[in-house]
């Protein structure tokens, strides 16, 4: 009770010292409640996924490192994780699904041969859980992406069933939404690429460009699908051509209406991805992001409230873009407890959403039309040293999710109960 008062008291005291700016707290964690994560499957079991099928669990520039233990090995397992992580979270979020992860009862089924059916269990479970659902093609790690190039490919008949698997997706796609009455944001990315000198690039984006024509012909209610596409800089065994490069999916995105996925992790690491949201926004109907945590390279590392993720905030926010800008996390880090991976990246993400939240916008934006830059940057300085760790408590705590110790005491206490057990 106690700590329950004090940390009242505190938090009145944190919304006067905010409200001498011209910050209303509570409007700010209104906005906050309304911020749905999607939080990406993936990162439970090392991108591994449900299919019956030999061959490397991931592969097309994908690479999960590190050995410990507790990773999920079926479906229920899976889910169970996810639940403990939403429970830690504050806030109704999402689900990202690959489409590795369907439910296939025990039995080999092909990419080009995946059904709605295949995702219904997925479904229910979405359902009683009270969240969204978001779908993905999974064009890599599988025999017919061996040649580094699918959708992209000069062979007919391995373009074919790429594009038949993504048309296919897109249908489950919109099922989901339809399901669960809120559009499933469909996202493609493809791993095509090379690993030197290439001679025919021209070649495979106009073969891209046609295979994308043909997977993207048939329309659905947008209220039930929204199709995004994502580009990337290299990756491993692409490192000389990306075929779907940024430039090519903006074009592509931009005239077909598409939504562009913009992945913290697959720019040049002096690039900044925050920018790109104010350059886009006039452009398109919405964005979609992947939170990700590149080191040195797209390493997909665990989000932490760093510089990157606090300028990506600051821009949405800046730009009144919320609604506009719909957000995923894609890492996947298999050296420590995924379960505390995934709480921490969400948690990370939300507070940098909140301190942005909490700028005073109107009168920072008034300070530079006047041109009084000082006064501007002086304000950011002190803005930095504001409260906002004690609003991020009373707002945890408000929505019955722990902080500090109890948090990480929540996740070693599963971890021990449930993940060591796993063997």
């Amino acid at each position: 009770m106690t700590s329950t008062m004090n940390l009242e008291s505190a938090y009145a005291h944190a919304c006067e010292q905010y409200a001498s700016l011209g910050v209303d707290v509570e409007r700010a964690l209104v906005a906050l409640r309304s911020v749905s994560l999607s939080l990406h499957c993936w990162q439970g079991d090392d991108v591994r996924g449900f299919e019956q099928k030999p061959g490397a669990a991931s592969s097309g520039g994908i690479q999960v490192t590190g050995g410990y233990p507790g990773a999920a090995r079926t479906i229920d397992e899976l889910k169970k994780d996810l639940q403990q992580a939403y429970a830690l979270i504050p806030g109704s979020h999402r689900l990202n699904l690959h489409a590795m992860y369907g439910d296939f009862g025990g039995k080999a089924v092909d990419r080009d041969k995946i059904e709605p059916s295949h995702f219904r269990t997925w479904m229910d479970w979405c359902r009683e859980q009270r969240l969204g659902l978001d779908f993905n093609a999974t064009c890599f790690a599988h025999p017919r992406a061996d040649s580094g190039f699918t959708l992209s490919s000069a062979d007919a008949g391995t373009r074919d069933f790429w594009i038949e698997h993504v048309r296919r997706t897109r249908e489950i796609g919109a099922v989901i939404g339809k399901t669960l009455g809120t559009a499933c944001i469909h996202n493609l990315w493809i791993p095509d690429g090379a690993k030197d000198v290439t001679m025919r690039r021209s070649h495979h984006r106009a073969i891209l460009k046609n295979s994308l024509d043909a997977v993207f012909a048939r329309s659905y209610d947008r209220d039930d699908l929204r199709d995004a596409v994502e580009s990337k800089l290299f990756g491993i065994g692409s490192e000389s051509f990306v075929v779907g490069s940024h430039e090519f999916y903006m074009g592509y995105a931009l005239s077909r209406r598409l939504m562009l996925c913009l992945d913290m992790g697959h720019f040049h690491p002096t690039e900044s991805v925050a920018d790109k949201i104010s350059a886009l926004l006039p452009f398109v109907d919405d964005l979609l992001l992947h939170v990700s945590r590149g080191v040195r390279w797209d390493s997909d590392h665990v989000v932490i409230f760093n510089d990157d993720v606090a300028s990506l905030a600051e821009e949405i926010i800046r730009a009144e873009a919320l609604e506009r800008v719909k957000i995923a996390l894609d890492f996947f880090d298999g050296s420590m407890n995924r379960i505390g991976a995934w709480v921490l990246g969400s948690r990370s993400t939300l507070k940098a959403l909140l301190r942005a939240l909490l700028e005073p916008r109107d009168r920072l934006m008034s300070l530079e039309a006047e041109g009084n830059l000082f006064a501007r940057m002086a304000l950011l300085e002190d803005l930095k040293m504001m409260p906002v760790g004690i609003v991020w408590d009373y707002y945890c705590d408000r929505e019955g999710v722990p902080t500090g110790e109890p948090l990480r005491d929540a996740i070693q206490s599963y971890e021990k109960k449930v993940l060591a057990q796993r063997g």
